[in-house]
């Protein structure tokens, strides 16, 4: 299994950043001011990303790819690079340069520095949030440049807003097509395609089909963020699964944040996500779990890792009698594979005292 959207810098301090609104832009908000008043350490960053690569590990996730917020000094980046170092040879692990907005226009220029010495420092990806900037069309514009010129792919959160009218992931997909690029390209969140008429839904979904970019929607932040103001019996679901099977749209589910201000909760177990997908993406548990698997792996281009002869040792066993099981009971005991050497193992005991 592999988890393709974390926030590493984020993860385990839903205790010290409280999130009283329960939003998006009231998360944001408890981030930023948390962040500037130096309550996160160097150390601290790195011993938190560290615990919850274990924590990924130990449930079977032999792959992560992780953004990081890029401000002065790449302290973060930094700190999720040193942890990083302590999980090698355990599990692979992909760095996104999160740019802060606004990256473009003058008032963008400390950001693009920013970007600038995170490159210098190593990333594997560029990532930014064009619907939260001025110009989302000349960020990602200005995204695919950089990232062009580092040789390197992008991923963005891409129209994590409730309003309709947003919809970068159809130029996103275009500006793929048009320009070209020739690395690896993923659309996260896409809520407002859920918005769309089912006509747009399955018209967007070919382009980004056709233009090879990935979709990774996070339902379960998405759906604890946002449609907190919408009449119940009328609320839409900011899941962004709305890529329709004839598409050839490879999109996939995932956590997203765990237990911070963004996500209050969370096991970093892809099969909690899985069994999310079964409940409220109407999937089967053979698709929810290839959606957290082998999809997953491909997202992040990496080798497959199926149960067949000259396929990548990572996996997960599991005591269960299928795979609908695995979901169902989510077992704690496991025992992990990396490139074929056992690298975590959980135990598990039950006793009945009658």
């Amino acid at each position: 299994m592999a988890e393709p959207h974390a926030h590493l810098d984020k993860a385990l301090t839903a205790e010290k950043v409280p999130n009283p609104r329960g939003d998006l832009m009231g998360a944001i908000d408890a981030w930023m001011t948390a962040a500037s008043t130096g309550l996160f350490t160097p150390e601290d960053t790195a011993d938190r990303a560290t615990d919850a690569l274990e924590l990924l590990l130990a449930n079977g996730a032999t792959a992560v790819r992780t953004h990081v917020n890029i401000g002065p000094g790449a302290e973060a980046l930094q700190a999720v690079r040193e942890a990083r170092s302590r999980m090698d040879g355990l599990l692979d692990v992909q760095i996104v340069a999160l740019t802060s907005n606004p990256i473009t226009g003058p008032e963008g220029r400390e950001n693009r520095r920013a970007l600038a010495v995170a490159l210098e420092v190593g990333v594997d990806l560029i990532g930014g949030c064009p619907h939260l900037d001025p110009d989302g069309t000349m960020l990602m514009s200005d995204a695919f440049a950089a990232a062009s010129d580092a040789g390197i792919g992008l991923d963005l959160h891409v129209d994590e807003v409730l309003d309709p009218q947003v919809l970068y992931l159809r130029e996103l997909s275009r500006m793929v097509s048009d320009s070209g690029f020739a690395h690896p390209v993923t659309a996260s969140h896409c809520v407002t395609l859920g918005l769309q008429s089912p006509d747009v839904q399955a018209a967007v979904s070919r382009e980004v089909a056709d233009a090879g970019v990935s979709v990774v929607a996070l339902p379960q932040t998405n759906l604890f963020l946002q449609g907190r103001n919408h009449p119940r019996a009328h609320s839409p679901r900011p899941d962004g699964d709305r890529c329709p099977k004839p598409s050839r749209c490879l999109g996939m589910w995932r956590a997203d944040n765990v237990q911070d201000p963004f996500n209050l909760v969370g096991r970093s177990d892809p099969l909690e996500t899985a069994a999310l997908l079964v409940m409220a993406g109407h999937r089967l548990p053979d698709e929810a779990f290839r959606m957290v698997g082998a999809d997953a792996r491909t997202c992040l281009g990496l080798p497959s890792a199926e149960p067949v002869v000259g396929a990548v040792a990572d996996f997960v066993a599991i005591d269960a009698p299928s795979v609908r099981g695995a979901i169902a009971d989510a077992p704690m005991a496991r025992k992990v594979f990396h490139r074929g050497k056992l690298v975590a193992t959980t135990s598990q005991s039950r006793t009945i005292y009658r």
